[in-house]
């Protein structure tokens, strides 16, 4: 939700971004996979090995991440809540949610007049997560 608040200065300067990188965990990874590359309608890059599974989001620009499993990752709903972009209209992605083996937690709602609309779901391993886009 950025832009809500103006950016303050600190010690070390302003900063662009303060997330440089996320992960989302799960047990099943395949399953997580097809989750997130059906409600975005992409494909993850998937690297895979013996103890680990990784599959990048695709990002030209910008703050990138990945599903993960392995190094003892678990799944929550409790946590930090990590907001996704939902494009032009975050409604396009949350309506596949439910379809994906989610659930929605909270419809799109409005934030305020100017900063936008949000929603909250968990994932089909357990994850809380939300979306967020300016229409």
């Amino acid at each position: 939700m950025g832009g809500i608040l103006s950016q303050k200065r600190n010690k070390s300067g302003t900063r662009k971004d303060f997330v440089s990188w996320f992960e989302i965990p799960a047990i099943d990874f395949q399953q997580a996979v097809n989750f997130y590359s059906y409600i975005f309608e992409i494909e993850m890059e998937q690297v895979v090995n013996e103890e680990s599974a990784t599959a990048f989001f695709p990002v030209t620009t910008g703050i990138g991440g990945a599903i993960t499993t392995g190094f003892n990752n678990e799944t929550s709903t409790g946590g930090p809540l990590l907001y996704l972009n939902g494009g032009d209209d975050l409604n396009q992605v949350l309506n596949r949610v439910e379809d994906a083996g989610g659930r929605i937690i909270m419809p799109k709602t409005l934030i305020a007049k100017n900063a936008g609309y949000f929603a909250v779901f968990v994932d089909s391993q357990g994850n809380k997560l939300a979306l967020y886009s300016k229409k």
